[in-house]
């Protein structure tokens, strides 16, 4: 039992995308009308994974959802919930009753396609007659489309593994993102005059197409170091100096930044795909790539500031 009370966004939300930003609009201004706490209630791994037993590879971590919501949407109370065998084995009704009850749900919100109990057996016509119930507020959010196409996660998914970021960010309705703290790697940017941060994709998370992105750089620990700064980050496993055998990597040059970042944590969204990985004839036809690189980014950020 709780004695708070909440307007609670139900879904996985992977990506954050439009259609999930209908729900999350609804539920802050539910909130504000009523009087509750604007939250979100989701799962720490996808439900897929467990019933099928395939991994669903997604968009972003949980702690990246996380932050979207907070981030954009101003929901700061975000609940994650242990997907297990047990919750999969719940009944419908038995967990909207759990909703309200433990979590002091007044209000649900949800879109028109969710699904959810053992077996997928609830939808949106039974969440609503369970809410109508139990006496609680609930908002069924209709499709959101973009130029004529229902935004989904499953379609985004495809576009940032064919390296389309450009369409992939207008369906999310904000840049994609990766965060991580900075590991610590060859140096060889160094070496060439173009140091990088690099950083890894998390257990389960999509790796977008491999090549050269344009993207912006937050040093969250630290705000103070004057916002955003923009980057030319490469995905992929370095074929000139591995010959692709190593794990996939973002590894990021931060244009006119000077500093140590081993260890902070880092913020990346991606804006734009440069070009596609590419394998060199020794280290100074990569630093030259590099530099044209750079070059290309900040034009590219110069028509996009």
């Amino acid at each position: 039992m709780t004695d708070k009370r909440r307007v609670i966004a139900l879904g996985f939300f992977d990506g954050v995308h439009i259609g999930h930003a209908a729900l999350l609009r609804r539920a802050r201004a539910a909130g504000a009308e009523e009087g509750l706490i604007p939250s979100v209630v989701t799962f720490d791994a996808h439900p897929r994974s467990l019933v099928t037993g395939r991994k669903t590879k997604l968009i972003n971590s949980a702690e990246d959802r996380a932050g979207l919501i907070q981030r954009i949407f101003g929901i700061d109370d975000v609940i994650f919930l242990h997907f297990d065998r047990e919750l999969a084995r719940m009944p419908w009704d038995e967990y909207i009753e759990r909703l309200a009850s433990e979590f002091g749900a007044r209000r649900l919100v949800a879109g028109h396609n969710f699904r959810f109990g053992r077996s997928g057996a609830g939808d949106a016509e039974c969440l609503a007659r369970k809410c109508a119930e139990l006496g609680i507020g609930c908002d069924i959010i209709p499709p959101v489309s973009h130029l004529g196409v229902v935004s989904s996660s499953t379609g985004i998914r495809k576009l940032l593994a064919d390296g389309d970021i450009k369409t992939a960010n207008e369906y999310l309705g904000h840049r994609h993102v990766l965060t991580d703290y900075v590991r610590y790697g060859y140096r060889l940017g160094r070496e060439l005059g173009t140091p990088t941060i690099n950083m890894t994709f998390g257990d389960g998370v999509l790796v977008p197409a491999h090549g050269v992105y344009a993207a912006r750089v937050y040093l969250e620990a630290d705000p103070a170091e004057g916002g955003a700064k923009i980057g030319v980050t490469n995905i992929g496993t370095r074929p000139t100096v591995s010959g692709g055998r190593e794990a996939v990597t973002a590894e990021t040059h931060i244009l006119d930044f000077r500093g140590n970042l081993y260890g902070r944590t880092v913020r990346l969204e991606f804006c734009e795909r440069t070009r596609p990985e590419m394998k060199f004839d020794g280290t100074d036809a990569l630093r030259g790539q590099i530099l044209r690189d750079c070059g290309e980014v900040r034009e590219y950020f110069g028509r996009n500031p």
